[in-house]
């Protein structure tokens, strides 16, 4: 394979997207190889890279299955549940302390 096209930031010409750009559009890269680059330059090291694809060779996002949505539920479940009290907590369970706040901190729970 060839040397990559390279364009400056903001400098793509039309018929290329990001890998985001194409979610937006409900589009996939769907196999096919980068066919650009984009770069900005960054002050003291190595230019900040984007990969570019053909939007016309990409192809649709494939749709959620019942099983797919089943398991993203249970996912998200599990990522609400203390593993200290068991309970849903009824928002994400923060990785830094690893428990519900109301496990983390029960003395200031007693005082509210």
């Amino acid at each position: 394979m060839g040397a990559l096209p390279v364009f400056r930031w903001r400098l793509a010409p039309d018929g290329y997207a990001t890998r985001r750009q194409l979610r937006v559009r409900d589009l996939r890269p769907g196999g096919q190889d980068v066919a650009a680059e984009l770069q900005r330059p960054r002050r003291g090291r190595g230019p900040l890279v984007a990969y570019l694809y053909r939007i016309d060779q990409a192809k649709p996002v494939r749709p959620m299955t019942d099983a797919k949505w089943a398991a993203l539920a249970k996912a998200n479940a599990a990522r609400r549940t203390c593993p200290r009290c068991r309970r849903d907590a009824g928002y994400v369970i923060p990785t830094s302390i690893g428990m519900c706040v109301s496990c983390a901190d029960p003395e200031e729970q007693r005082a509210a």
